[in-house]
C-alpha cells in the first residue's frame, strides 16, 4: 500500500481519547465507512491479495466484521457467513467461550456454515490482544475451516493481537497501525 494511501486512511478513522474509560484511545472506523471512497480503497486493500483466488467464505466477526465481510464476500464472490454472540442466531449453533478483560463471552456460528476444507477469510474492524479473533478462529477451526487469512482495517501492534494469530498459523493483514491502546 503507498504512503498516500495509508495516510489518507489513518486521516478517515476517527480516535477519541478516554474511551471507554480514561487512558484508552477508541478508534472509530464509522468515520472510514461515512467516507465512500476511503470505505471503497479499504475494501479494495483488504481483497486484492485474494481476487483470482478462491475464497469459499467470509467469516465476520459481529458487529463492524459485518460491514466489512459482506463488503469483502460481494467483491470475491464469496459466501458470507456471520459469527455472533450467543444466542442471536436462530438455527442450531456451535460455541466458544472466550475471556475478555473482565470475564468471559461466547459467540457462535451456525453448524451448516462452513464446510470441510472451505477456504476462508476471517474480518473484523480491529485487532487489539487478540482473544476475539483467536477465538473466531478456532471455532472455524472446529468447523473445519482452512482459514487463509485474517484481515482487518486496524492493527494495535503494541497489544499483541496479530502475533497471536500469526502463532496458529493464521496469516494477518492489516490496513494501518496505531501505536497504545
Amino acid at each position: 500500500m503507498d504512503q498516500r494511501l495509508l495516510t489518507d486512511l489513518k486521516a478517515a478513522i476517527r480516535s477519541i481519547p478516554d474511551y471507554p474509560k480514561p487512558g484508552i484511545v477508541f478508534r472509530d472506523i464509522t468515520t472510514l465507512l461515512g467516507d465512500a471512497r476511503a470505505f471503497r480503497r479499504s475494501v479494495d486493500e483488504l481483497v486484492h491479495p485474494f481476487a483470482g483466488g478462491r475464497i469459499d467464505k467470509v467469516a465476520g466477526i459481529e458487529a463492524r466484521g459485518f460491514i466489512l465481510g459482506g463488503a469483502i464476500a460481494h467483491q470475491l464472490s464469496s459466501g458470507f457467513v456471520p459469527i455472533r454472540k450467543k444466542g442471536k442466531l436462530p438455527h442450531e449453533t456451535v460455541r466458544i467461550a472466550y475471556s475478555l478483560e473482565y470475564g468471559v463471552d461466547e459467540m457462535e456460528i451456525h453448524t451448516d456454515a462452513i464446510g470441510q476444507g472451505e477456504r476462508v477469510v476471517l474480518v473484523d474492524d480491529l485487532i487489539a490482544t487478540g482473544g476475539t479473533a483467536v477465538a473466531a478462529t478456532q471455532l472455524l477451526r472446529q468447523m473445519g475451516a482452512n482459514i487463509v487469512a485474517a484481515c482487518f482495517i486496524i492493527d494495535l501492534p503494541d497489544l499483541g493481537g496479530a502475533r497471536k494469530l500469526r502463532d496458529l498459523g493464521v496469516e494477518v493483514r492489516s490496513l494501518v497501525s496505531f501505536e497504545g491502546h
